[in-house]
């Protein structure tokens, strides 16, 4: 497995623990399901150490708006290309709920989805290929488009708004 993040392969420093798992010691970095956050949220914030969850088609990612600064990473799991719910979530988190942080999509990440998962507000992807095609498959991705009619927090103009700038300039030169 690969890490693709900021144009750079990196190295997977979290911990991903299933619920009943016991939690490490301090300094570890801890990845958990949303309910286990949920049942176990005042020692896993009191802890030492990177936190980390893992929403799944179903979760609710609202769950995680009073803590949401809490996270240093939340990771998105995309069960299979055909389940879009990912999408929704990284916009949720991102637009409304003004989320920072790292996040990442896991599971069935694949190349024609990363630039649509970038917009949506990923900035990490957990991809099986080896570390340089992983680099290469997220750049070329992400270099397929660039200009977009629909609008997102990623604040790239739309082709609507560029048609309008030029003609604002148009109409300027010629006043």
């Amino acid at each position: 497995m690969a890490i693709v993040k900021n144009d750079s392969v990196i190295e997977n420093e979290w911990v991903t623990l299933d619920d009943e798992s016991s939690i490490p010691e301090s300094g570890t970095n801890v990845l958990v399901s949303l309910d286990r956050f949920k049942a176990e949220r005042d020692s896993l914030i009191a802890r030492n150490g990177g936190l980390g969850v893992l929403l799944v088609p179903g979760d609710a990612p609202e769950d995680l708006a009073e803590d949401i600064d809490r996270f240093s990473l939340i990771a998105v799991k995309f069960p299979a290309y055909t389940d879009g719910r990912g999408y929704s979530y990284g916009r949720v988190l991102r637009e409304r709920y003004g989320y920072a942080g790292e996040m990442r999509a896991v599971g069935d990440v694949l190349r024609d989805q990363i630039l649509y998962m970038h917009r949506c507000g990923f900035d990490a992807y957990e991809l099986s290929d080896n570390d340089e095609a992983a680099l290469e498959k997220v750049r070329a991705a992400l270099r397929d488009m660039t200009v977009y009619y629909q609008p997102t927090g990623d604040g790239r103009a739309t082709a609507g708004s560029l048609r309008d700038r030029r003609r604002a300039v148009l109409d300027d030169a010629t006043s």
